[in-house]
Order: C-alpha cells, then sequence, then structure tokens
C-alpha cells in the first residue's frame, strides 16, 4: 500500500511540476499551514462532540440509547454483552450525527468487545457488520461537512442534509445486506 500511495503522489508532483510549476511551489508553501489551520478548526467541533459522548455515558443515558437499540443491535451484530451493546449504540449514535472521527473510541471498544465474543483469528460477521457500517453510517446532521463548508465560506453550508441523508441511507442498507448476503454463502460453503 505504502508503494502505492508513494507513486500517486510522485506522479501527482511530477506532473504538476510540467503542466504548471508554480501552483506546485505555491502549494507546498500553503498546504502545510492549512492543514494545521483546519485541524485546528475541526478541534473545536470534535471537542464539544466527544464531551457530549462522554456526559451522555457518564449520565446512562448510553444504557438507555443500547436497549432501545437493542433489537436493531441484535439483528445486525448478533447476541452481544450489554456493554458491548452500549459501544456499538454510542457508536451508531455519533455516526447518525455526523461525528465519524470524533466516534472512533466507542467503535474501538465495541470491536475489542465484539473480538471477545470470536473464537476465531479471522473477523466476525458482527465485527465486518461493524466496519461496513462505520464505513457508509447513515448521517442525519453531517455536522464535520457543514463545518468544513461553513469554514470555507459556503453561504448555505445545510444544503447537503438532505442529499447525504438519501446518499447514506443506500449506501448503508446496500452495505448491511451484502454482508448478510456474503455470511450467507460462506456459512453454506463451510458446511460443504
Amino acid at each position: 500500500m505504502r508503494k502505492i500511495w508513494f507513486f500517486m503522489v510522485l506522479s501527482s508532483l511530477v506532473t504538476l511540476l510540467f503542466v504548471n510549476p508554480e501552483d506546485c511551489i505555491n502549494a507546498l508553501m500553503t498546504a502545510g499551514s492549512d492543514a494545521v489551520s483546519l485541524t485546528i478548526r475541526l478541534l473545536g467541533i470534535y471537542a464539544v462532540w466527544l464531551g457530549i459522548i462522554a456526559l451522555v455515558d457518564a449520565s446512562g443515558l448510553s444504557n438507555k440509547i443500547a436497549n432501545l437499540m437493542e433489537p436493531v443491535i441484535d439483528w445486525l451484530f448478533g447476541r452481544t454483552d450489554s456493554e458491548t451493546k452500549r459501544y456499538i449504540a454510542m457508536n451508531l449514535s455519533a455516526n447518525m450525527l455526523g461525528m465519524g472521527n470524533a466516534c472512533t473510541p466507542t467503535g474501538l471498544k465495541a470491536m475489542a468487545g465484539l473480538d471477545k465474543q470470536n473464537n476465531s483469528v479471522t473477523a466476525s460477521m458482527a465485527m465486518i457488520m461493524l466496519v461496513v457500517i462505520n464505513a457508509t453510517s447513515i448521517q442525519l446532521i453531517p455536522t464535520t461537512i457543514i463545518g468544513l463548508r461553513q469554514q470555507y465560506g459556503s453561504t448555505t453550508s445545510s444544503d447537503i442534509i438532505l442529499p447525504t441523508l438519501i446518499a447514506t441511507i443506500i449506501s448503508t442498507l446496500l452495505g448491511v445486506l451484502l454482508v448478510k448476503l456474503c455470511n450467507k454463502i460462506f456459512k453454506r460453503r463451510s458446511k460443504k
């Protein structure tokens, strides 16, 4: 994978040097400061959401959310212990609010809980399902993208809510169906 990324970066730099060398030098000079500036601006968004996640967990609301989502979690991930269900519910809820990167800690804890139940060196269907749902997650409010659009001067930064909702519902449903289908296919093959 490193070779692929190295080749992509090198080929794009070489192409840019031959096509427009002034822009290449300008991009190299400003990219670092732009990256640091963007990181500092996003840090505020993530700090707020991580604080909200901590408050939800400390108040016991995470257990209520897990109980509410229990039928869906059982259908998607199979039977799991209550702590893993709580982390899965928190992870799914945070993803739905568009906090993709900020919900990584709950996703890692959910994956660790699913791994404890797995008696194999390969990923279980529940673990694969968690990765797929995190990658495709339904976005009710894409807060990170709205924040980025506001930062870059968009006057209608929330116009993306409906298209994002439609696209993520379709991608999540398709991802869940494909994981379930692949699981059935692999179970049939392993029985033969």
